[in-house]
């Protein structure tokens, strides 16, 4: 079943914001990654201590079907934060078929940020924005 959630950006107070959310909607975070838990690629140098700290993704179970996703906006995309254009709708689908169908067909006409790619976390991930400009986020678990 394809699942559909939101995914939140924050400026520097992910954690803050999801231990909020936490202390309101109760659960725990099934996984929280900072920056400097991401191996070192080809090309990108590691980030700076104060950057490494922050983080690069967490989430919150809301219900049996939703939950809130989040992470902080660091390096590159930093310049681009502002309230109102910190969020994107995160899809999950149960194929690499389907998601390569919704990514293709979403993104028709819009600006692809991240192509559909096998990532170091495991899932095979794209992100773009419409031509709507709407942002959005197509995952499927590969493990």
């Amino acid at each position: 079943m394809t699942a559909v959630n939101v995914y939140l950006n924050f400026n520097g107070n992910c954690e803050e914001a999801f231990n909020h959310y936490k202390s309101v909607f109760g659960g725990d975070f099934p996984y929280l990654g900072r920056y400097k838990d991401m191996p070192v690629q080809e090309g990108i140098s590691s980030c700076s201590p104060e950057i490494g700290e922050k983080i690069m993704h967490i989430s919150l179970a809301i219900s049996k079907e939703t939950s809130i996703m989040g992470s902080d906006t660091g390096g590159e995309w930093a310049p681009a934060f502002q309230k109102g254009n910190n969020f994107s709708i995160s899809i999950t689908t149960d194929s690499k078929e389907e998601a390569d169908r919704l990514f293709t067909g979403l993104s028709l006409g819009g600006q692809v940020t991240m192509p559909l790619e096998n990532t170091f976390w495991g899932d095979y991930f794209g992100m773009f924005t419409d031509k709507f400009g709407i942002n959005w986020m197509v995952s499927f678990a590969t493990k």
